[in-house]
């Protein structure tokens, strides 16, 4: 409680680089999840508008979104497993893309993301769609974050504090903050592979944003 109050008065008043990607790696053969949630004013302000993303439009005042589910060994991640394995479509199907309409703030982000990472989930892209959509439920982003009506400077920890505050169980080993240009990119929570709850990752939690401060952007 006093880590959520803290950082909402700061906020009032003021993938890996290590992580080595297996390219076609087996689909189903991975340790644990990571759910990313990007930070969508910082996405936007960094590269979002130049290239006129959707969900970038004025007025829809994103913060967190989906940015994928990806399944993770405990050193380094496998990437598209569909690229040698026939059984596993490259493109998932209208009934799974209306699933991820409820996910991602974009189609073409979730078919992307079910190419390089829901392939190699083992799954259906159905299945991977709804375990996307599990994965978010088990996350409370603390109401600090949701409310900022004007960009502030904070550490990543702080960020990072106040998830941890908010999500029971949730532990500074589980969970990392990346960043982008000084602003903040992405909040990254690492889940069970049967998504019963968080677990730790070393290497996720290593390359987490090492900046003292950070931009929060604000929803527009």
């Amino acid at each position: 409680m006093l880590m959520g109050v803290a950082l909402a008065a700061l906020l009032m008043s003021g993938g890996p680089a290590s992580a080595q990607a297996r390219q076609g790696g087996a689909a189903g053969d991975f340790d644990f999840y990571v759910l990313a949630l990007s930070w969508s004013p910082g996405f936007c302000a960094s590269e979002g508008r130049a290239s006129q993303r959707q969900q970038c439009a004025a007025g829809l005042r994103h913060t967190f979104v989906v940015h994928g589910l990806w399944p993770q060994y405990e050193r380094g991640y496998p990437r598209a497993c569909g690229a040698r394995d026939d059984s596993i479509p490259r493109d998932p199907s209208r009934r799974a893309m209306s699933l991820a309409a409820g996910i991602f703030p974009e189609q073409g982000l979730a078919r992307h993301q079910w190419r390089m990472h829901g392939t190699c989930s083992g799954n259906s892209p159905e299945t991977y769609f709804r375990d996307t959509a599990r994965a978010r439920s088990m996350v409370t982003v603390p109401q600090a974050l949701q409310g900022l009506v004007t960009a502030r400077r904070i550490s990543p920890e702080a960020v990072e504090r106040a998830f941890i505050a908010a999500n029971p169980g949730l532990r500074p080993d589980m969970i990392a903050t990346t960043c982008a240009q000084g602003r903040l990119k992405e909040v990254r929570l690492c889940l069970k592979r049967d998504l019963s709850g968080f677990t730790s990752c070393p290497e996720v939690d290593r390359n987490g944003c090492r900046a003292r401060d950070i931009t929060i952007d604000a929803p527009r």
